[in-house]
C-alpha cells in the first residue's frame, strides 16, 4: 500500500481497518476456491486413469468454485483498480473537477453494486424457499449461490472506502490502496517528447 504524504485521520485508520479486514476474507475465499478447484481437477483426472471412473458430481463442483471465484473476485479487482474504466472523459480533467468526478464514479459505482447485492440476496432467498438443488451431489443452491450477494456488497464498500480515501486525501487514488499513476509506455514516440500515455 502506497504510503500516502496526508497525516492518517481518525477516518482514515478506520478505513484501512475495514479494508485489510476485508482483503483478508477475499485472500481467503479466493485462494481457497483455486486450491479446491485445482486439487478437484487432478483428483479426477487421477481417478480417471486409475480407476476408469472420475470424481461423481466433479462437473457441479467446477461450477460452483467457478462462481464462488468469480463473485469473490469482484471486490478484489475494484481493490486493485483492475476493473474496467470508461475514462475518455474523466483524463480530460485535472485537479479538483478531476477528483470530484472520481468520488462521484465511485458513489454511484458502490451504491449500483449494493443494489445488485440486495436483487442477489432477493434470489438467493428465493431459491433456499423453494429447496432447489444440484442433480448430481443434491447440494441446496443457495449454498454456493450466496457469494454473489457477498461478492457484490464487497465491491459496493471498496467503491465507498475509494470515495471515503479521495475524500479524506489531498491525493488521488483509483482504488483505497492504489494511487492514480500513468505510466510511460516504452517505445512510443510520445515517451521521448515526456508526454504521459495511460
Amino acid at each position: 500500500m502506497p504510503t500516502p504524504t496526508d497525516s492518517p485521520t481518525p477516518v482514515a485508520l478506520a478505513l484501512t481497518a475495514i479494508d485489510r479486514l476485508i482483503e483478508h476474507v477475499e485472500k481467503l475465499v479466493l485462494g481457497a476456491s483455486v486450491l479446491f478447484l485445482a486439487s478437484l481437477l487432478v483428483l479426477h483426472v487421477v481417478a480417471r486413469q486409475l480407476f476408469n471412473s472420475g470424481i461423481p458430481g466433479q462437473v457441479e463442483l467446477t461450477q460452483f468454485s467457478l462462481i464462488i471465484m468469480t463473485f469473490a473476485g469482484l471486490g478484489y479487482a475494484v481493490r486493485r483498480a483492475r476493473h474496467i474504466a470508461m475514462s475518455a472523459f474523466y483524463d480530460q480533467l485535472s485537479g479538483r473537477a478531476r477528483k470530484g468526478l472520481l468520488v462521484f464514479i465511485c458513489l454511484v459505482s458502490g451504491a449500483v453494486m449494493l443494489f445488485l447485492s440486495w436483487h442477489a440476496w432477493n434470489y438467493v432467498s428465493s431459491i433456499r424457499a423453494v429447496g432447489r438443488t444440484s442433480a448430481a451431489l443434491g447440494i441446496a443452491l443457495w449454498i454456493p449461490y450466496l457469494i454473489a450477494p457477498i461478492g457484490f456488497a464487497l465491491a459496493g464498500i471498496q467503491y465507498w472506502l475509494t470515495a471515503g480515501r479521495n475524500l479524506t486525501s489531498s491525493q488521488l487514488y483509483r482504488s483505497f490502496t492504489e494511487l492514480e499513476s500513468y505510466n510511460d509506455v516504452p517505445g512510443d514516440k510520445a515517451t521521448e517528447t515526456g508526454t504521459n500515455q495511460c
